[in-house]
């Protein structure tokens, strides 16, 4: 397996993941994370993790969440499971921009992980989308690693300039109402009642 050079691996964005085989003649099912799912055909070439292998890619179609899509060199469905589970990217300079607050979510590795009263509770390690959603993985300072979904609730703010995240541990979350009466109503079902006289 070829490594990534650290200093490509920073100028790579990821922008897709290959999943499941789709028929016989090559299809695959691809989870495009651009904006637009779309905009993820109007890339010329997209590359490994180690940025030293190209592919080009053809979009054919969607599916509920996913694109269909051709790759070259993809021609069979034995060829469409070997790619299954790589991880498309593209360089830096191949994306627009981003605007002001707008970031890439591989700028949030290597930014210091604080709890929300200033706390260190670790340091970004991966940010990913394994397909249930994005997600970030802390190194936290007790040596262990920890996935937290990297949603509004969980990730309330972020600093670039500083070079930190907040971050609300899950457990940490505040209960919601529905969650609330499930619980109340999960007691409630578990008190024993009183036998009639």
């Amino acid at each position: 397996m070829t490594k990534p050079d650290p200093k490509t691996a920073e100028d790579l964005i990821l922008v897709a993941t290959v999943g499941a085989a789709r028929g016989l003649k090559g299809e695959v099912r691809v989870k495009s994370f651009t904006a637009d799912p779309l905009d993820l055909g109007t890339f010329t070439e997209l590359f490994d993790e180690s940025g030293k292998k190209s592919y080009r890619l053809k979009i054919t179609g969607k599916q509920k969440e996913s694109l269909l899509a051709r790759i070259e060199g993809v021609d069979d469905r034995t060829a469409a499971e070997k790619v299954r589970g790589l991880k498309l990217f593209v360089r830096r300079e191949q994306m627009a921009k981003p605007q002001d607050g707008e970031f890439f979510v591989s700028d949030l590795v290597g930014l210091e992980a604080r709890l929300q009263d200033g706390t260190l509770w670790g340091r970004v390690v991966l940010a990913d989308d394994f397909g249930a959603g994005p997600v970030i993985e802390v190194e936290l300072i007790n040596g262990k690693n920890e996935m937290v979904p990297f949603t509004m609730e969980v990730v309330p703010e972020i600093d670039l300039e500083k070079g930190l995240i907040v971050v609300v541990p899950p457990e940490q979350l505040p209960v919601g109402p529905e969650e609330q009466n499930k619980e109340t109503e999960e007691e409630q079902e578990g008190e024993t009642k009183e036998p009639k006289r």
